[in-house]
């Protein structure tokens, strides 16, 4: 790791443990928590132990034990010797004594509920190195463990990023109990005179009848408007208490000591496949139409569904894949929460459904619902780069799935399996969509063109809703028509979530549960998206890309937001409307998908990864 300041170089063993700018973020709350702590002093004279010697010298002790060239003094200066004596300048051999292994041991509990869940925790992870140096430094064993776990399992005895990874997960909503404290006390033998053991948690540990004869150390966070710092008041067994006042991290350093602290950046070998294991190269990719699936779509031809990680740590599973059938050619694709990955694919003058629709031909018939002409359409290849359409997945009143195709012509479509041959056939349901999603577990969609009703003369964009037995329309006031649906946690419009619609160029007309609100910008930049940044969870906006296809911006109706700046030019952007999670695709290949509620990046896959 990086030099640590002269100060910081006792305890750069424990603190190898952490990335760089963690470390020196760590660093300072573990000098001024070591300093409050004190050291482990060995055991005195006083406090006996089988002879071992002696141990240099000391300025106190029994005239038997006087320097040999002291007593010289007698012979040539009898009254320097009585001078030297009054003023304690003697010197004497110090003896020193053997130990008993089992006396000399520090052992510390941490409260893992919820009185100490957030900022305190931070606290207990300098606290743990702390301790575990100044045992180190004492020659004394170290045990730790988490006050609410089962003392069965027993403590930890070291302080490594295998012991610190039950730590961080261990987040109890029952506060410590005395039943809990005493098991541990009897588990780790702290009854037979602890020598130096310690609670690490809220102020209300005192109250435990079986902290009696323990030391702690209680960490509380200030409560106090534009405040961001902890408490932290050292109270030792058998010495004066102190208190130590620490500032906080900064929020995003704060959040990362909390969940990964350990977590270092990696540098992978680069990694050939062989032929018979190479992935074709990604071709575009686009999320599900319920927002929650990556759907990927590679130069051969083959389609992907991939699970979105919650966080960094998480293990993603491998993308399941499709590979249609020679001659095959992909229309649109989708995924449903439980019936997995379906394609609509067509080879000459058939349609191909890879996936079964779900439930019965009874029922309400679609064309009541949707108002189509009852012809089939037949939709042609998609240009060459161009990405699949979106499949949406929609239930009747009878429990029937109905099918939608977006994203194709501009233009909704009705996909309709006979139950009997099962032959596809497509219809036109709406023109001029420009926009699709599941919202609620509906299909809601923004078209240019008014619904066919009789005396209906509006003109601009309408908002879609598919209900079980018929479809609203809601005018939304917008000329254009352009669209973008996205996520938003709360106040979001109640039939489409979170809708950004294009009014004329460089305007666009953001609509919540609270009404619309404008936002206008440069027509240099490129919509591509609709959400919320980790800067202004509270602030919706647009998803921009400026004129250099590197930077991405975040625009609101009060202010702009850099979100990132890619080392390539971006080829294609979106962003899910059903979490918080922005992918960018970089003109090499590279696919990035970036945590917005958190900031950083959820999931990188470089060319030629599967």
């Amino acid at each position: 790791m990086t030099a640590l300041p002269p100060a910081l170089r006792p305890w750069a063993s424990q603190l190898s443990l952490f990335p760089d700018e963690l470390a020196l973020h760590l660093g300072p709350y573990v000098a001024r928590l070591s300093a409050a702590l004190g050291a482990l002093r060995p055991r005195s004279e006083a406090d006996g132990g089988e002879p071992q010697g002696y141990d240099g010298l000391t300025r106190r002790g029994t005239y038997d034990r006087l320097l040999v060239s002291e007593w010289l003094w007698a012979l040539e200066s009898p009254d320097e010797l009585v001078r030297r004596a009054a003023f304690g300048e003697l010197s004497f051999l110090k003896p020193a004594f053997r130990q008993p292994q089992g006396a000399r041991r520090t052992v510390a509990l941490l409260d893992a509920g919820p009185d100490q869940l957030g900022a305190p925790r931070i606290a207990h992870l300098a606290l743990l190195i702390v301790l575990s140096r100044r045992a180190e430094a004492a020659g004394a064993a170290f045990s730790w463990a988490v006050l609410q776990s089962d003392p069965g399992k027993g403590a930890f005895s070291e302080v490594t990023a295998r012991t610190l990874n039950p730590w961080l997960a261990a987040r109890d909503l029952e506060p410590p109990t005395d039943e809990r404290l005493a098991a541990w006390r009897d588990a780790l033998s702290l009854d037979a005179a602890p020598e130096d053991a310690w609670l690490v948690g809220d102020a209300r540990l005192s109250r435990l009848p079986k902290a009696t004869g323990l030391s702690r150390v209680e960490v509380a966070e200030v409560l106090a408007p534009g405040t961001r710092q902890l408490t932290v008041d050292v109270r030792p067994a058998s010495r004066a208490s102190r208190s130590v006042l620490l500032d906080l991290p900064p929020p995003d350093t704060s959040v990362r000591l909390l969940r990964d602290p350990i977590q270092k950046p990696r540098v992978a070998a680069p990694v050939v496949p062989r032929p018979s294991q190479a992935t074709a190269p990604l071709r575009r990719f686009s999320f599900s139409a319920d927002g929650k699936r990556l759907l990927l779509y590679r130069e051969d031809g083959s389609v992907g569904a991939m699970a979105i990680p919650h966080s960094i740590r998480a293990t993603v599973p491998k993308a399941r894949r499709v590979m249609p059938l020679p001659g095959q050619v992909v229309l649109g694709t989708g995924w449903r929460h439980n019936g997995g990955l379906i394609i609509l694919s067509v080879r000459g003058n058939e349609y191909v459904l890879h996936g079964k629709l779900r439930g019965s031909s009874r029922g309400k018939p679609d064309r009541e619902v949707f108002h189509y002409e009852p012809t089939s359409v037949e939709l042609w290849p998609l240009a060459s780069g161009a990405a699949p359409g979106r499949l949406l997945s929609c239930e009747d009143s009878n429990g029937n799935e109905c099918l939608l195709l977006a994203g194709v012509n501009n233009s909704l479509y009705l996909v309709e399996e006979d139950r009997a041959t099962r032959r596809i056939s497509v219809f036109l349901v709406a023109r001029g969509v420009t926009a699709a999603a599941e919202v609620n577990r509906k299909v809601v969609f923004v078209s240019r063109s008014p619904p066919a009703a009789p005396g209906n003369e509006s003109t601009g964009a309408w908002l879609g809703v598919v209900e079980k037995d018929c479809v609203r329309h809601l005018p939304l006031g917008a000329r254009d028509g352009d669209a973008y649906f996205g996520y938003l946690d709360g106040a979001a419009h109640p039939d489409a979530g979170l809708l950004a619609v294009r009014h004329k160029p460089g305007l666009w007309r953001l609509f919540r549960s609270d009404g619309a609100r404008e936002i206008e910008f440069s027509t240099d930049m490129s919509v591509i998206g609709v959400g919320t940044c980790r800067e202004a969870p509270g602030d919706p906006g647009l998803f921009v890309l400026d004129e250099d296809r590197r930077t991405l911006w975040l625009i609101s109706p009060d202010s702009r937001y850099q979100l990132t700046v890619t080392w390539d030019g971006v080829m294609h952007a979106e962003a899910s409307h059903a979490m918080p999670v922005l992918g960018w695709m970089l003109r090499g290949g590279t696919l990035v998908l970036s945590n917005l509620r958190e900031g950083g990046i959820l999931y990188q896959a470089m060319p030629g990864s599967g």
